[in-house]
């Protein structure tokens, strides 16, 4: 077993171009692994009067605030996102496909989950209402399955606007979020809609940052310690003396959450993390010149999308099949001290198992399962590599319309009796879209 993992590990990393940015997928992969972790790690379903309630160990313990610090990566998210959306936008123009073209294939490749996640959830609510289940836990339950959207429906907008802010400098963005929290907390003035005008522009800073990234403005390693250095001192200002709250997630019933909407502290501490994801490419570069971490990285690229839509559900999955069992520690209890967080990391690794049966169930939506009728299929190393029956391999229909690849982009799958199709020559944009050139690799040719 151990041989077959190590041998299908090589072949992922001989297939994998050699222009393909490696510390690319390595950072978007800590991302979703570190938001995945953090929801898991700072939700807390609490069984009481037969209904089920949030809670959150920040709220009762907030000596645990640095969990967050670790596990709040949407900012590297967005950089990633930023970079590779520029990038690919450019190639795509190189290749004569039009701004609607390449729109089209990126934001599809969001729909499709996204549709599968609302439906199974639109009967899944339709069951508790007719159940007699509270109205208050199934309210509970559809907003924390539904809470990944709004972070979706943010990076579809900056998609989609990426012509527009490719070469936006990020202190624009910045300054809109500096002026609308002196407003909201320095002055009191403004509507109570006022910072909401904060989650466009809060993300757009990260996303221009990535932006910056593809013309070569972020390539010196001066770039990410000014990054650093400015982020965490600006970081620690706003929270010692300027009342920001330590956390950078939000805490049920807490006056000021630094995410709903985002805030200053929120994103200067997103420019700290940028800063430090940038000084770390070269040393992730060469860390994913190993078959096996590369090969998990590839893995989790191509299924990032299901990841971070699943998750959620895979906690309140576990959470709703264990309450005949009575009140488990670090799952139904209310999380009021260490005991509880010992008991949660004991639950992570049947989260992760709940997880990877909603991965098996439903990565077919993310990776374009619906053209299957025109296509064969055949298992290498537990994963279905489908073949055209005219002119090209593809894996798990990586390549759209126009050329554009999976959400994960595209490194290279085996294929059968040793053959080896190499797609795209790039990394591809979480949300669809490669920057090089899809080669057509005739069947029965080797390559």
């Amino acid at each position: 077993m151990w041989q077959a993992v190590r041998h299908g590990a090589r072949r992922v990393d001989e297939a994998t171009p050699d222009s393909r940015d490696r510390a690319v997928d390595a950072l978007r992969a800590c991302a979703i692994l570190g938001v995945v972790l953090g929801h898991w790690l700072v939700t807390a379903l609490v069984a009481h009067d037969g209904g089920l309630y949030t809670a959150s160990p920040l709220g009762r313990m907030p000596w645990l605030a640095p969990i967050s610090w670790i596990f709040q990566t949407l900012a590297v998210f967005f950089l990633v996102g930023g970079h590779v959306a520029t990038k690919s936008l450019a190639s795509a123009r190189a290749r004569g496909l039009t701004y609607g073209q390449w729109l089209r294939a990126r934001l599809g490749r969001l729909a499709r989950p996204v549709l599968a996640l609302l439906c199974l959830w639109a009967v899944v609510t339709a069951g508790l209402l007719l159940t007699g289940a509270p109205a208050d836990t199934v309210h509970t339950l559809v907003k924390l399955a539904l809470s990944p959207l709004w972070f979706l429906l943010v990076f579809a907008a900056l998609t989609a606007a990426t012509p527009l802010v490719a070469r936006l400098h990020p202190l624009w963005p910045l300054a809109v979020v500096l002026h609308v929290d002196v407003l909201r907390f320095g002055l009191h003035l403004g509507p109570s809609w006022l910072g909401w005008a904060n989650l466009p522009a809060g993300w757009l800073v990260p996303y221009t940052l990535g932006a910056a990234w593809t013309r070569g403005e972020l390539d010196t390693r001066r770039a990410g310690r000014v990054l650093l250095v400015f982020g965490t001192t600006a970081t620690v200002g706003l929270v010692c003396w300027a009342g920001y709250p330590a956390a950078m997630v939000g805490v049920p019933g807490a006056a000021i959450s630094n995410l709903d909407p985002p805030t200053l502290a929120a994103v200067t501490f997103g420019l700290a993390q940028c800063g430090l994801a940038l000084l770390l490419r070269d040393r992730l570069r060469r860390a994913m010149r190993r078959p096996l971490p590369w090969a998990a990285v590839a893995t989790a690229n191509l299924s990032a999308m299901t990841i971070f839509l699943w998750h959620q559900t895979a906690l309140m999955a576990t959470t709703a099949a264990t309450l005949p069992a009575g009140r488990l520690p670090g799952l139904h209890t209310v999380p009021d001290g260490p005991a509880w967080i010992a008991a949660r990391l004991g639950w992570l690794p049947v989260f992760a198992l709940v997880l990877a049966v909603c991965w098996g169930a439903f990565r077919t939506y993310e990776q374009g399962g619906g053209g299957r009728r025109h296509m064969r299929g055949r298992r290498v190393w537990g994963w279905r590599v489908w073949e055209r029956r005219s002119r090209v391999v593809r894996v798990h229909r990586g390549v759209g319309r126009g050329g554009q690849a999976g959400w994960g982009g595209q490194a290279g799958w085996p294929g059968r009796r040793g053959r080896v199709a190499r797609v795209g020559h790039a990394n591809g944009a979480a949300g669809g879209g490669d920057t090089g050139a899809v080669p057509r690799v005739p069947r029965g040719h080797r390559v």
